[in-house]
């Protein structure tokens, strides 16, 4: 017999501890249900070194959890399951928190669910993931705790609420208001994503067709009709003007040597004070201060300010009264989304409501301070806060702006179009009249000349 000592949850969620004489790990765990409690940890007490090499002792269960390395002799063993690291994409992560949801609410037992979404699984890193998590819960860890070993893939929010659920007993209805969660923030970005892929592009390929024509095309004119006119003295002031930024285009951002036909160009001035300036940016908005004016510039920019503003929002306000419907204490739910918020101003007025909070008081007044949310999700805040249903108003007016970036996704859009068509417009046309004038005084002076021999 062997001595295992644990620690365990009892029916009302309240931790214990203690020693059993067992023969085996899995002994052990069988015996703590049959006295009622959940398992989170059951290590092997140090057996003496005669009996060290006989195998392997005891496996943590938030060691097998955890993936950490299995390890011989006295004292805790730990399963590992190799190949973890990186991340999942959130796609892949959405449908399967909706494919989990389905079958706990449908009263398939959790395990039984892992296994069979471990199955069916394509992606390789989370299939092992998967089959982690089972290992797991069968040593007799909880969900929550299975999901923690794995931050890269699953975040606070996840974890919470799913813990959340747990000690409530409604882990069926957390995870449908997860996939829920997870669905439209999927649906948000997509919607972003797609509806500036379209300008986007254009302007890539516009900027590398101008690029062409000024860097290559252009110059080529200017020999040409520098041989038919006499010199720059005789072009208009028009072509002059657009030869010039055609040379200056040409002499700093790449080098052309004699070879160029068949080699390669240099980098020139611009391209290096390009290369330089995105460096000096990156490292600047990776400091405090640098981060925190580049995310106020991102709020209140032109165009796409008030889509990002409003972006944020309805993040702040979906994630908060998601945790806090779910069961996850107020101050907890505040941490975990300033955590989330992705801006660093957002995340500041967050921390000034925990604060408020935590000392007594109403989310209202440190909200309407902040000056990021508007009075209208202060006032229905304030009447959530009022009538006891925060979570609900929260989750109503992340509804309303969800379809305010919708709507204000495709006004942007459609007014990106024509301003892009008047662009590309302007600028092909300017330099297409500027290679056409030296032609038609061309043309002109031969004229002139005819009737002048005449």
């Amino acid at each position: 017999m062997a001595k295992f000592n644990y620690v365990a949850m009892d029916s009302t969620g309240k931790e214990t501890k203690g020693v059993l004489d067992v023969g085996s790990q899995a002994e052990a765990l069988n015996r703590l249900k049959e006295m009622g409690f959940l398992p989170t940890k059951v290590t092997e007490v140090a057996p003496p070194k005669s009996d060290a090499k006989g195998g392997k002792g005891a496996a943590s269960a938030k060691g097998a959890a955890g993936g950490k390395g299995a390890k011989k002799g006295g004292g805790q063993i730990n399963i590992k399951i190799p190949g973890f690291g990186g991340k999942v994409k959130a796609k892949v992560l959405t449908t399967f928190t909706r494919q989990l949801a389905t079958l706990v609410e449908a009263g398939l037992p959790l395990l039984r669910g892992l296994r069979v979404l471990e199955k069916q699984e394509r992606n390789p890193l989370l299939k092992k993931i998967l089959g982690d998590l089972s290992l797991s819960i069968e040593g007799g860890s909880t969900f929550s705790e299975g999901l923690a070993q794995h931050p890269k893939v699953f975040n606070r929010l996840f974890i919470n609420m799913v813990k959340a659920g747990e000690l409530g007993g409604v882990l069926e209805v957390v995870l449908k208001r997860l996939a829920e969660f997870m669905e439209k923030a999927e649906k948000i970005k997509g919607k972003v994503v797609a509806a500036m892929f379209y300008p986007i592009a254009v302007m890539v390929v516009a900027v590398g067709i101008v690029a062409l024509l000024m860097i290559v095309v252009v110059p080529k004119f200017k020999m040409i009709f520098a041989d038919l006119l006499g010199g720059d003295a005789g072009m208009p002031e028009f072509t002059l003007f657009v030869l010039k930024i055609s040379e200056t285009l040409k002499d700093n951002t790449v080098i052309f040597p004699d070879w160029f036909f068949g080699g390669m160009p240099f980098p020139g001035q611009v391209v290096w004070g390009i290369a330089i300036f995105v460096i000096v940016f990156k490292f600047t908005i990776k400091t405090k201060k640098g981060m925190w004016y580049f995310d106020k510039f991102k709020l209140n920019m032109p165009a796409l300010g008030p889509v990002i503003s409003k972006v944020a929002i309805a993040r702040f306000t979906r994630t908060l009264g998601t945790l806090v419907q779910s069961g996850v204490p107020i101050l907890q739910a505040l941490n975990i989304v300033r955590e989330t918020a992705g801006n660093v101003v957002v995340a500041k007025a967050v921390l000034d409501i925990h604060e408020s909070v935590k000392e007594g008081e109403t989310i209202t007044a440190p909200l309407e301070k902040s000056g990021v949310f508007p009075p209208m999700v202060v006032s229905m805040v304030d009447v959530g806060e009022q009538t006891g249903a925060l979570p609900e108003m929260l989750l109503k007016i992340s509804d309303n702006y969800d379809e305010e970036v919708d709507n204000a996704v495709s006004a942007m859009t459609s007014l990106l179009e024509p301003i892009m068509i008047v662009f590309l417009a302007v600028v092909v046309g300017s330099i297409v009249i500027a290679m056409f004038l030296p032609l038609i005084k061309l043309m002109e002076t031969l004229g002139g000349d005819a009737g002048g021999g005449e």
